[in-house]
């Protein structure tokens, strides 16, 4: 049984999720767009950082897949803030992806150099840690647009309807790509998708966590959201969701809205 408000229902259509999903052809409909998409650009490939996430991990195969079909070069940035944890889990999903090549960029001093100078005495600790988060994402994204410029490429985008429909991504940090081929997707359409594609089973179902704030290693995303991603594709795929996790949801939304708009002007 569903059950859509006009919010649902508008919110839906504006992240381009469908009702209907079927993974073998909708996999090899995103690999066929990236494919079109690299040979009308004339770029010579993709860049994508892998996290060792189930979203990089899935975009970085679908990409890996469309340069192999189209002769191009696919690659994998490694973009650890010193060491990570999780590291080895990263190293399996390149694994995984097949990229042509690897680059790894320790973005730490460039990090911690521009925190220093930009943070005022007055700010709070938590303050300071979220904007250096912030910073991590954002440098993220000027490295991989700095290896990409080098190369002629194109930068691969992890953005999901999931993480879109609550904001849940860094303005012009994360939130900057070329092409984004998760997007329209559900968190569980995701681990469909990585599944059909063969990925590690423990990168399908891995905690998704940003980890970006000091003070809050490894932040699971549902804590950070108040709703779980089991409520959150419900809602976009039409379902109906408790009232309290619509309100968080459409909240969120509206909230972020300023993120998935180009810049207004007068």
């Amino acid at each position: 049984m569903t059950s859509e408000t006009g919010d649902q229902n508008s919110i839906r259509a504006a992240l381009g999720v469908p009702t209907e999903f079927n993974v073998e052809v909708d996999a090899e409909r995103r690999i066929s767009f990236l494919t079109d998409y690299l040979a009308a650009s004339g770029a010579s490939g993709y860049v994508l950082g892998i996290s060792g996430g189930v979203d990089s991990t899935v975009a970085g195969r679908l990409a890996s897949l469309a340069c192999q079909r189209a002769g191009a070069s696919f690659t994998a940035m490694r973009l650890p803030y010193g060491e990570q944890a999780d590291e080895a889990e990263a190293m399996e999903a390149i694994d995984f992806i097949q990229p042509t090549s690897t680059v790894t960029v320790d973005i730490k001093s460039a990090v911690d150099a521009l925190h220093e100078a930009t943070t005022p005495q007055d700010a709070t600790p938590e303050r300071a840690d979220f904007v250096r988060g912030n910073i991590k994402a954002r440098q993220r994204m000027v490295a991989q647009y700095a290896v990409a410029g080098h190369l002629g490429a194109l930068v691969v985008g992890t953005d999901q309807a999931a993480e879109a429909v609550m904001g849940f991504f860094t303005k012009y940090g994360d939130g900057a790509f070329d092409v984004g081929p998760l997007l329209g997707l559900t968190k569980q359409r995701v681990r469909a998708l990585g599944e059909h594609l063969g990925a590690p089973r423990h990168l399908v179902t891995k905690m998704p966590t940003a980890d970006l704030e000091d003070l809050r290693p490894a932040l699971p995303d549902e804590e950070a959201f108040g709703v779980t991603y089991r409520e959150i594709d419900a809602y976009l795929v039409g379902e109906d969701v408790g009232a309290e996790a619509r309100d968080v949801i459409e909240k969120a939304y509206r909230q972020t809205e300023h993120k998935r708009q180009l810049p207004p002007g007068p």
